[in-house]
């Protein structure tokens, strides 16, 4: 039997182990999806977006085709040891992909709403039917494979000229200790004119049993909004994970995301900015540290759709063991958005001979007055600042940690909240000083 053939097969074998009347909600969307997914299918190896990711070989290998639909009952009682005390106070936890309302805290007072997805479907109909409108359609396999499965998600509707807020903690956790474990599920955020909110997320995981977690997330920033959103995936468990996110910015909005990709089997991250009005800002910025055997993929694509607007891409990655690296950015510039400014930037040190990185920057600009740029470096440690810090006492192993310390400074510098910038240099140097 040809690979080709075994692929198709899991793929048909996903659909028909499909039970729709296990969904109470959503039922129509679901199906929609369903057909998109089943048209289109699991990437295969020729697949332009998946070629150096094997995700369909891995899910075939570790999953039968049913068991992409169930999870075990968790045994999770408390992780507040593994929330931050900064983001207490106002943290929602999922176990398995499932909303876990005695381990969550909601700060109290606030003025934005915070519903699991199932229940916002009732109580903000109209919300969420008006705001899906607005977003653009995600035909990723996998964002079609979450939108018919999810179990469950996430709502957040920021009000108008809201600010002040504390950040909002998210915390996915897999309890993989009796058995396998699968979980999708979804966020959609809503902030209002004039209104700022930010959001911390982490994956982690008990257990050594094989995780599959897909995340859909639809964010729309209105005009003169501010949106801050900070992704940590550390997972040291053997996860497989696809996050789908997209970002709709609005006129004279401001949106900065932040992607730390430090440790899982397979993790490939999509992240869709949708430039769609005029003195809109954007930044975004990835660090992914990989060893051993693990895999991490970035996509993004960035869509000035409107002119007058600035975006900033900056992904830096450190790869040592057989570990491999996949950057692909894509930058858009319509005819009518002129006056565009676009940076991208790729920056990727190989520690080890075995280690490799596919990286791939791309520019498609079909107006004429813009500045853009893009580009992408791949090397080794400097050799002669190694010697130059060993030469004054300090030993090998603590040399080579400051010298990655500092290459990833740069992305850790860019954030702004300082709760979140300390938690994100324990994590990141804790890293770097057991790993490499």
């Amino acid at each position: 039997m040809s690979v080709t053939t075994e692929k198709k097969n899991f793929t048909q074998e996903l659909i028909a182990s499909f039970d729709l009347s296990k969904f109470k909600q959503d039922s129509e969307q679901r199906k929609k999806a369903l057909a998109a997914f089943q048209s289109l299918g699991l990437p295969e190896g020729k697949s332009e977006e998946y070629k150096f990711t094997p995700i369909t070989k891995l899910l075939a290998k570790q999953f039968k085709a049913e068991e992409l639909y169930t999870s075990p009952t968790p045994a999770v009682s408390d992780v507040s040891a593994l929330i931050p005390k900064a983001f207490q106070e106002n943290c929602v936890v999922f176990v398995n992909g499932v909303y876990n309302p005695a381990l969550s805290q909601l700060a109290a007072g606030s003025k934005v709403v915070i519903k699991p997805f199932q229940e916002a479907m009732a109580t903000h109909a109209s919300v969420i039917s008006e705001k899906l409108n607005e977003i653009k359609d995600n035909n990723d396999p996998f964002a079609l494979l979450n939108a018919a499965m999810w179990q469950d998600g996430l709502f957040i509707h920021v009000p108008k000229n809201t600010s002040g807020e504390k950040p909002l903690f998210i915390y996915h956790l897999h309890d993989a200790n009796a058995s396998k474990v699968t979980s999708h599920t979804r966020l959609m955020v809503v902030v209002e004119q004039s209104a700022e909110f930010s959001i911390v997320e982490r994956t982690d995981s008990l257990g050594k049993n094989t995780i599959f977690n897909t995340i859909n997330e639809e964010i729309l920033v209105d005009e003169n909004a501010s949106f801050s959103y900070c992704k940590i995936q550390n997972d040291s468990g053997d996860l497989i994970h696809v996050s789908n996110t997209t970002v709709h910015q609005k006129k004279s909005s401001r949106a900065d995301t932040y992607t730390f990709s430090l440790d899982g089997k397979l993790i490939r991250n999509n992240l869709n900015i949708i430039i769609d009005g005029e003195g809109c800002e954007s930044h975004f910025y990835g660090l992914y540290l990989t060893d051993g055997d693990t895999l991490v993929d970035n996509h993004t694509v960035v869509d000035h759709k409107q002119p007058n607007s600035f975006s900033n891409e900056l992904y830096k990655g450190l790869m040592d063991g057989k570990s491999k690296g996949v950057f692909n950015g894509k930058i858009f510039v319509r005819p009518h958005a002129q006056k565009t400014n676009a940076f991208q930037s790729n920056r990727n040190i190989l520690l080890s001979d075995d280690a490799t990185i596919n990286t791939k920057p791309q520019l498609e600009i079909w107006a004429d007055d813009v500045k853009c740029s893009h580009g992408c470096t791949t090397g080794q440690l400097d050799d002669e600042a190694l010697f130059y810090l060993q030469s004054r006492g300090i030993p090998k192993a603590t040399a080579k940690a400051m010298l990655l310390y500092a290459f990833a400074g740069e992305v850790l510098e860019a954030i702004k909240d300082e709760n979140l910038k300390q938690y994100i240099d324990s994590i990141v140097s804790e890293r770097l000083h057991k790993s490499f």
